[in-house]
């Protein structure tokens, strides 16, 4: 009997995928493990492998198109088999959908006349793409575990003969705090779509860039967090006097071991913060608050076409080296398109640091189902009074957002006293 190839969820968050290229053509023979084709997610352009193999009797869904995960995209055919002419899976891909055309709008001298008000047309919301899973190679056990703990198979690479999942790989996954599940758990009104209507622009004064599948991703999720999440805001200022100090003392000792930077330093004073404030390590579920055991920080890494967010596990467990080796090699294959779901997914806390930029001071957009994102400025030279003296201190303004169904005001605010001792006493963090 002909297989249905569907299209696979290749990241925890992904619900549709572009066909970036086909590396098989119809007739080929198509052997387990072997990249078939690439796809462009919303995190990156990841390689689809032969599960099921066959021969490629028909591609349905050509390159370029966008398929929502769980609709076909191919025919396969297994070893000598005959597929009718007339086949047809069991349900229809969808087409990509045709680019939206701008009608460019002359900029004339406008005639005064009463306003007509403008009738915006709502469209439903399209149907949430179901993963198939049972087409997933699994052991009977893997497949039972992974139902327990809430974890997506679809997102996990299988160690097992022929790429299979096993029980190891469900544990592993489990052990590392990832729950890719954990999505489905929070029910998020789908956000109502913006009126569409000319642009009042001439059609040669701008540039046309298609919006890639990460950049839709960026813009449905966050639209989503701030329009469901209640955010709130605590900023404080931090004397980092004593931390600049002790950096520039541990690298000029390393040589050209390792060189720390300050968000080195700051990762690992928000995971020991998290320690001590742990009701601030936590996500919000409608049945549940989570309350995470260790600190998994995501950290916010710019890349060609928008923003990743790999995640340091177990940050409270490492030292400042470790931490600083890991996100220097984390970030590097972040902007390589080269990360894994694993590495990006199930962080507890985020941080987003645009202190490099020079900027002084920003509120960062909350990332469910983490309950809170902190948001780092510039460390920089101000005018304080210490003991009653006017002097000159480095300092530095941290902005926590904070989903305050689940983290309260005074929650927020012992977490930010915690790691605002942590950085001013920084002799801690190597301890």
């Amino acid at each position: 009997m002909p297989i249905d190839l569907l299209m696979t969820q290749l990241s925890p968050t992904m619900t549709e995928g572009k066909i970036a290229r086909w590396l098989k053509k119809e007739g080929d023979t198509l052997t387990s493990g072997e990249v078939l084709a690439e796809i462009e997610t919303d995190k990156a352009t990841m390689e689809m492998e032969v599960v099921d193999e066959g021969t490629l009797h028909k591609i349905i869904a050509a390159e370029g198109a966008i398929i929502n995960v769980g609709m076909p995209i191919a025919i396969i055919a297994e070893e000598g088999e005959e597929v009718a002419d007339d086949y047809q899976p069991a349900s229809n891909a969808p087409s990509a959908p045709p680019a939206p055309q701008e009608t460019p709008v002359a900029i004339t001298q406008p005639t005064v006349t009463a306003p007509t008000p403008a009738v915006a047309t709502v469209q439903p919301s399209a149907p949430t793409p179901v993963v198939n899973e049972r087409r997933i190679k699994a052991t009977p056990l893997a497949r039972r575990l992974a139902k327990q703990k809430g974890i997506s198979l679809a997102a996990i690479r299988g160690t097992g003969p022929n790429g299979r999942i096993i029980k190891a790989d469900i544990e592993l996954a489990s052990k590392r705090g990832i729950n890719l599940g954990i999505g489905n758990l929070t029910t998020q009104p789908a956000a109502r779509p913006m009126p569409q209507g000319p642009l009042p622009y001439h059609a040669d004064e701008y540039e046309r860039i298609e919006n890639s599948m990460m950049r839709k991703t960026i813009a449905r999720r966050l639209s989503e967090s701030k329009q469901t999440v209640p955010h709130f805001y605590l900023s404080l200022d931090v004397n980092m006097d004593r931390l600049m100090d002790l950096r520039a003392q541990l690298n000029g000792a390393a040589g050209d071991t390792f060189k720390l930077s300050v968000n080195d330093f700051i990762i690992k004073a928000v995971a020991k913060a998290l320690v001590d404030v742990p009701a601030a390590n936590a996500s919000w579920t409608e049945s549940h608050t989570l309350q995470h055991k260790h600190a998994h920080v995501s950290v916010a890494v710019a890349i060609e076409g928008g923003l990743i967010t790999p995640v340091v596990r177990f940050a409270e467990q490492k030292g400042v080296v470790e931490i600083s080796n890991e996100v220097k090699e984390l970030a590097t294959r972040a902007r390589q398109g080269a990360l894994k779901p694993e590495e990006y997914s199930g962080g507890t806390f985020s941080i987003s640091n645009l202190g490099m930029f020079g900027i002084k001071n920003f509120a960062a957009i909350v990332n469910p189902p983490e309950g809170a994102i902190l948001a780092v400025g510039a460390t920089e030279e101000r005018a304080i009074v210490d003991k009653g003296q006017l002097c000159v201190a480095q300092m530095m303004t941290l902005t926590l957002s904070c989903d305050h169904r689940v983290v309260d005001g005074a929650v927020g605010a012992n977490y930010l006293a915690a790691l605002k001792k942590h950085l001013e006493c920084p002799a801690g963090l190597l301890i």
